[in-house]
């Protein structure tokens, strides 16, 4: 594993340092991070996805209307 340090105030550093025993902080900060990256992939992909469908040609309402009922009549 590669080390990845912060500096944070020191009244947090003594609130944390408080519950030591109860919450494993490199654990809740991996946990953190990993959820910000999925998070951040996730985001990424979105925006991916919208700008591929804003790249499309516009289709007219009776396109639309018609693949609809195309779809129903052959059911």
């Amino acid at each position: 594993m590669s080390v990845f340090s912060i500096r944070i105030p020191p009244d947090i550093k003594e609130e944390m340092d408080k519950l030591k025993g109860e919450i494993n902080w490199s654990e809740e900060i991996r946990r953190f991070i990993k959820k910000k990256i999925k998070e951040h992939r996730k985001r990424k992909v979105l925006q991916e996805v919208v700008s591929y469908i804003q790249s499309l040609p516009e289709t007219h309402a009776e396109t639309a209307q018609k693949l609809v009922r195309e779809s129903r009549d052959s059911h």
